[in-house]
């Protein structure tokens, strides 16, 4: 209800601007219900520096923690600037309704990206700084809003990612529980190679390689048999997911580096051909 303060305000401040439900929105009403939406505001922003002084500016949580008390905040402050204003929030609520319905459709990906920001920030499996995988290509995730993310991808190239396809889509996560990413290399050998030397180069190669984690150890497996070579795979660990293709290029470097010292050979691609005997005696007489 609103309450009447009008012999305590200026008579310039006590005119009428507009009757809304008839209820009177005055000039002090107004001013007041700004300042109210001006005030949230402010209290917004000193809550999210409190929140950021109490949990550490590095903290996986301040994030969600200064998002939803910001929409809360000004949220409430727009209630009560309504309020304020005389504006009753119920018959806006019923009116909000219909309206709803009549541009519902319209506005289904808005909401769906709206709720699914929300969901994003709650559940905190995706924050700032992580690198995904989205639709095979790796971005790091810039900022992350209440209707997109925006993410930044290898080529520097700014993505504007909308929420819901980050919840209903399966997103590869380089850095949820941990950093550890793991790189794979194939190579093949000739088969006249020695394989017992062919393993052990590799897994010197692997090993020297600077960039690789300590956490695990490099592994080399006979991955298959191929039409022109005997194909290996090598893998390392690194803990920086960031940087995985150009420490794949690493590990192949060293790879070839390695087989080359151990003049171990990699083979061209090879066909055989098999000629019937008719087929060799006609080529041969028209050769002759």
């Amino acid at each position: 209800m609103q309450s009447d303060f009008s012999h305590l305000v200026p008579d310039g401040l006590n005119v009428k601007l507009v009757e809304i439900g008839g209820r009177t929105l005055t000039l002090a009403t107004l001013i007041t219900a700004v300042a109210v939406v001006a005030a949230s505001y402010a209290i917004s922003l000193l809550v999210q520096r409190g929140i950021v002084r109490a949990m550490g500016p590095d903290s996986g949580s301040v994030h969600v923690a200064t998002r939803l008390s910001h929409y809360v905040i000004v949220i409430s402050g727009f209630s009560i600037a309504l309020q304020t204003a005389g504006i009753d929030l119920r018959a806006l609520f019923a009116a909000g309704a219909l309206f709803a319905v009549g541009i519902g459709f319209a506005m289904q990906n808005v909401a769906q990206n709206f709720v699914s920001g929300v969901i994003l920030l709650v559940e905190h499996s995706i924050r700032p700084g992580d690198v995904l995988d989205i639709d095979g290509k790796q971005v790091r995730v810039v900022d992350m809003g209440i209707r997109s993310t925006r993410v930044r991808s290898r080529d520097d190239e700014v993505l504007i990612v909308p929420n819901a396809t980050l919840v209903q889509s399966t997103v590869r996560s380089y850095t949820l529980l941990d950093s550890l990413c793991r790189v794979r290399v194939t190579v093949g050998v000739s088969y006249d190679s020695d394989m017992r030397k062919v393993r052990a180069t590799l897994e010197n190669a692997a090993r020297a390689v600077t960039v690789r984690s300590d956490a695990k150890e490099p592994l080399v497996l006979l991955d298959s048999f191929g039409d022109s070579s005997v194909n290996w795979e090598v893998s390392i660990w690194i803990e920086d997911p960031w940087n995985l293709r150009p420490y794949g290029s690493v590990v192949r470097e060293a790879i070839w580096n390695a087989l080359k010292d151990s003049h171990i050979g990699i083979p061209y691609p090879q066909v055989d051909l098999h000629l019937d005997e008719p087929v060799l005696k006609a080529l041969g007489a028209r050769a002759a």
